[in-house]
C-alpha cells in the first residue's frame, strides 16, 4: 500500500483514536504519543491492512490494548482518566459554568465505573459508534455491550440524581 493510499485510510478516524487515547490516559501529551505510536504500528501492518474487515475498529482495537497496557505498566502510576474541556459560546456564561460543572460531574462519575462500562460509555455516548463494532473492538457479544451501556448509564444518571438532589457531596 501507498503511503498516499494509507493516509486517505487512516486519517478519516484519527480524531477518535486521539480520544479514545485521551479518555484512557492522563494528559495530552500522553494521549498524542499513544496515537503517534499506534499509527507507526499501523503503518508497518499497511501491508496486511487488506485483511481486516474494518480497519477503524482494528485501529480502536489497538488504541485500546495500547493505552490499558500504558495504564498496567510501572511507568503509569500516576495516569488516570481525564476529561475534555466543553465550550459552547452561544449560550450565557451562568449556564456555561453549569454545562462544564456537569460535564466534570458526568467525567468525575465515569472515572469511577469499571474499565468495561468507562470503555463501551466512550465508544458509544462520545465516539458514536454502533453495538456491533463496539462488541468487535472489544471482543464482546453485541447483547453484552447493550448491557454494560445500559449499566454505565443507569450509574451516571443516578449519581448525577443524588448530586442534585443532595448538593456537592
Amino acid at each position: 500500500m501507498q503511503q498516499k493510499e494509507f493516509i486517505a485510510m487512516v486519517m478519516p478516524f484519527k480524531d477518535k483514536l486521539y480520544r479514545m487515547a485521551k479518555r484512557l490516559l492522563v494528559s495530552r501529551e500522553e494521549a498524542e504519543d499513544a496515537t503517534q505510536e499506534i499509527l507507526l504500528k499501523l503503518w508497518s501492518k499497511n501491508e496486511s491492512m487488506g485483511q481486516y474487515k474494518s480497519v477503524e475498529a482494528f485501529a480502536m482495537t489497538m488504541t485500546k490494548n495500547f493505552c490499558l497496557d500504558r495504564l498496567k505498566s510501572k511507568q503509569a502510576g500516576n495516569l488516570k482518566l481525564v476529561h475534555s474541556n466543553y465550550k459552547d459560546e452561544t449560550v450565557s456564561v451562568q449556564r456555561q459554568l453549569e454545562a462544564e460543572d456537569s460535564v466534570g460531574w458526568v467525567e468525575r462519575i465515569m472515572e469511577e465505573l469499571p474499565e468495561q462500562q468507562k470503555m463501551v460509555l466512550q465508544l458509544r455516548d462520545v465516539e458514536d459508534y454502533d453495538y456491533d463494532e463496539i462488541a468487535q473492538m472489544l471482543d464482546m457479544k453485541p447483547t453484552a455491550v447493550r448491557v454494560t451501556l445500559s449499566r454505565a448509564r443507569k450509574t451516571v444518571r443516578e449519581k448525577l440524581q443524588q448530586k442534585h438532589s443532595y448538593g456537592i457531596g
